[in-house]
Order: structure tokens, then sequence, then C-alpha cells
């Protein structure tokens, strides 16, 4: 049995930032346990290649349940499983969410949780390739840059959104969200910048971090209320592992809530069916699941320019050679941000795509080129929930994020996909615009386009929630991220968010990390 002061459960975005920062300390033995590889895979680098992994070796490839505002569909959910979780998989889109959404969580009760907290945090994780300034850091682990090389359709959104009259931005993480610019991303020198580049391959380094791995975490072990560690399947089979101090669950909004119940830290009512003893009865475990939606509105493109040209071996040659080209598109280039509802922030995001993008871009609505702009909503109101269909390790979770169980969530959809087919007719897509085949030129009326939302609606690849960070009864976190009711044992991912943020998930989950970290380490470990 292995014995270290801290064990961090999961290596993917947040879990790679509090592992790397408690190691980097000096002062403590840290191990993670990771139930996926390294990420040499070729297809992570190449950062216009993330779709290719989709269902692949180092995804935990997840479903819902059927939905039954999306005609009874089910949705697939991509997850990380590897060296840098999701953020190994994902579209590199840099971004915080509205300043009002950690006030907001502050106001719930969750002090050192506001933005004017957490601004240091994001400004000390980044490496902001434009300089240091008020609301950007250089020097952190994750490189943030522009994109360098992108297409001229992107450019032509962010051109005709302007047309429309809709603000130009610039920056969409300082002072203000609203409008409409390229897209910063987590690159660095045209290949994706992943929290496992940026704080766990340093870190291995270090001689007092050790990285365990494939190695599939199965439960938690305690002394009375204390988490002393976990037990994990491995190379040679069962294993132990204990904790001197600390055991931080860093699993994501999906293995972390199914650790924990698997533990028999939850609903005691779900538990006690399958015959898991109930270490403490947490029934917020599994519930506040959020996620947000995007709607694909797809054209032609009349100029063979889009990412259907990717696999060419010209653009192979570009990107080998000078890393440039097609293969550098992070795929969702360029996009913005408005208020369509009653609501403190945007709470509709836009993400443009140089290329095909529907159903997660497993199948195209027409041959050759197009392009694709997502309206996306990110004030999201309905909640669902996840839960154990038994107490075997690896029978994947039930997965029900109530899609559009509140109303107001699909009027935010069809608001969003007619301002998208007015920007798309504007003067600046003269020259690329062909017909209209995603919801398409006869699908017009209110009820038809809820019906097309109903139909082609997809997951954001954005889960949060089920291990809700607050002060009430509901709470599964508390605002140190420390269970409650139990001892040695934090949850530091994007499941202790309390409402979810506006924008991507990725870089809050990594400074969820941070904090988680910075917590820890103030208070002398």
């Amino acid at each position: 049995m292995s014995t270290y002061d801290y064990v961090v459960i999961g290596a993917g975005s947040a879990g790679c930032a509090v592992a790397a920062r408690l190691a980097a300390s000096g002062e403590y033995e840290v191990a993670v346990v990771e139930a996926g590889p390294p990420d040499d895979l070729p297809e992570i680098a190449v950062p216009a290649a993330f779709p290719s992994l989709f269902k692949g070796s180092v995804d935990w490839n997840y479903t819902t349940e059927p939905q039954k505002n999306l005609n009874a569909r089910s949705d697939y959910w991509p997850r990380g499983k590897v060296y840098g979780g999701s953020s190994s998989l994902n579209a590199q889109i840099y971004q915080r969410g509205a300043h009002a959404d950690y006030d907001g969580w502050a106001a719930l009760g969750n002090d050192g949780w506001s933005f004017a907290d957490m601004l240091p945090l994001f400004k000390r994780a980044q490496h902001q390739e434009r300089g240091e300034s008020e609301y950007h850091g250089v020097g952190g682990p994750i490189n943030v840059t522009d994109l360098r090389d992108p297409n001229p359709l992107s450019r032509a959104f962010v051109a005709a959104a302007v047309e429309q009259g809709h603000p130009a931005n610039d920056d969409f993480n300082a002072a203000t969200q609203a409008g409409f610019g390229l897209y910063q991303v987590t690159q660095k020198e045209g290949t994706r910048w992943s929290a496992a580049r940026g704080y766990l391959h340093p870190a291995l380094d270090l001689p007092n971090f050790t990285v365990i791995a494939p190695a599939m975490v199965t439960r938690l072990t305690f002394d009375g209320a204390r988490c002393t560690g976990c037990v994990y399947d491995g190379a040679v089979g069962e294993q132990q592992i204990t904790a001197r101090r600390e055991v931080v669950v860093s699993g994501g909004a999906v293995n972390s809530p199914q650790l924990l119940m698997l533990s028999g830290v939850g609903p005691r009512e779900q538990l006690e069916s399958l015959g898991i003893p109930v270490r403490r009865d947490l029934p917020g475990v599994g519930e506040n699941l959020q996620d947000h939606l995007a709607v694909p509105v797809a054209y032609t493109c009349t100029a063979p320019i889009t990412l259907t040209g990717a696999c060419d071996p010209e653009q192979g040659a570009r990107f080998l050679d000078a890393k440039m080209g097609l293969l550098t598109s992070n795929i969702g280039e360029s996009g913005g941000f408005l208020t369509v509802g009653e609501s403190a922030a945007p709470d509709l995001q836009f993400h443009f795509v140089p290329g095909w993008f529907v159903d997660h871009g497993f199948r195209n609505p027409a041959s050759g080129h197009g392009f694709t702009a997502l309206p996306g909503l990110v004030g999201t109101r309905s909640v669902g929930r996840m839960w154990l269909r038994s107490a075997d390790p690896q029978d994947k979770p039930a997965l029900d994020p109530n899609y559009l169980g509140d109303d107001r969530d699909m009027q935010v959809l069809v608001d969003g996909i007619r301002i998208v087919r007015d920007i798309i007719a504007s003067p600046a897509f003269d020259g690329y615009r062909g017909a209209e085949h995603l919801p398409g030129d006869a699908v017009r009326s209110d009820d038809d386009l809820r019906e097309f939302v109903r139909n082609y609606v997809q997951g954001l690849y954005h889960p949060v929630g089920t291990c809700a960070m607050g002060v009430d009864e509901r709470a599964v976190v508390d605002p140190q991220l420390r269970v409650r009711g139990l001892e040695g044992l934090r949850v530091a991912d994007a499941s202790i968010m309390p409402v979810i943020v506006n924008a991507n998930t990725n870089n809050p989950s990594i400074v969820i990390g941070e904090k988680c970290a910075e917590m820890i380490l103030n208070a002398g470990g």
C-alpha cells in the first residue's frame, strides 16, 4: 500500500491544477490517480482533430437518458479519459464566464468566490500572449493566444454581426462579454495546450509527484468520518492508496458524484436500494445537473475554403512545416454573446464553425463545403440529475440533464436561430453564402423552429453542478470544497458549481483547481 500526503483522483482540468500546485510547494508528497492513459495520441495535439477522438479510447463516451423535451432523443456526452481530461479533447476556447456569475455564487453564501476574488487566480493560471493587463496575467501554466490562422469565414461572421448592429468584442474575458469576435484559444504555436501540458507534464519532473495510470478508482476508503484514501483497479489488479492529509476528488460532473455514491456518500434512499452502505447521507450528490445547449444553423459554402479540406495532404504539410492552415483550427473559431431574455448576464452564446458541425460532427447535412453557426443557450434554467444504475463501478451512471425543462430555455434558442439568419444574410457573407440546409428555408414559424430545436439541439460539453458548493442542506461541499460532514475529503472540479457559468467551462474548471490548492496551502496543508 502506497501512502502520500495528498491523493488527487482524476488528472483532468481541475485535477491537474490541484495536484501540480500542491506538489510545487515542495512540502508534500502528491499522487494523482487517473483512469486514462497519457496524452500521447497525435490527434490530441492537432487542434482540428478533436472530433476524431469522440467515442474512442480516451473518451468516457456517455449518453444521456432519453430527453422528454427532445422528442425522446438521447444525447452524446464526450468526457476525457486521459491526461488532461476533457481539456485534451475540447475545442480549446478560452472563456471565464460573466463577472455576475461568480458574484452570484458569493451571494449564495460562498465567501471567497466573487469575481474580484477569482480574478487573481484567472490571471495566475494563464500566460496571455497579448501581455499582462488589468484582466490578464503572464507566466502561468495555461497558454492563451489568438488563433494563428483563422478562416476567412470566421472573420466574415464577426463582420456580419457588426453589420447587423452588434458590437465588436476582441476580449470576452475583460470588462464585458457582449459582442462578437474571434475566440482566444488554449494553444501554443498552433498546437493544443491542455491542462496536462500546462500543469501535469512539468510536475512529472518533481521528486514528490507521482501519477498512477491507467487506474480507475472504484471507491474511497474511510476511518469513521475521515477519508483515508481510495481503492483502484490498475495494471496488477485491485490496489489501495492512502492519504496522510486529504483526498481531492476531481473526476468532473459525472465521475465525482458517481465515486462519492459508490463510496456511500449520497442520497440514502438511492444508496440503500443498491445495497451500498451509507457513509454520509447527502441528498444533493448527483442533483443540480446543468449544461449548455447549441443548435446548428448550417449553410452550403460557395467557396472551397472550409474545414472539409482539412484532410488534404497540403494541409498536413502546412501543419507539420509551419503549424499553419486548417489543422490549427479549433473548429469553433469565432462567436459572441448577447442577452435576449431576462438575465443579469448574456444568456446566448454563438459558436461559428467554418465547416459542417451537426450531431457532434457525426453527420453532414450535405456534401462538399459548408459552414455552421451554433446559437447556444448559456443562461441555463433547466436543472436535471444523475444517479447510479448499480453498485458496479464499471456501469455508466444515468444522466438526465432535463434539457429544455424550462420553456424559457427553448425561447433563447429560437431567438438565437433568428439572429443567426440575420447575420448570415448580411453583406459580409455575400461571397460565401449558399443554400440553408438547417433548419431550411421552409422552417420559419415559432412552432416549426421549436420542433427543429427538439430534433437537432445538442449538449455543448459543459455539464456541471452535481456536487454543488453552498451553505444550505442541499450543498455537497462547503465554500472550502470540503465534503459536508466528512473529514479529509474535498471535491474540486466543475461539479461544485452551484450555478453554471455562462461560457465554456474548461478554464473555470482549471481555476477551481487553482482555488482548491490555494485554500489547502493557505491553511498550512
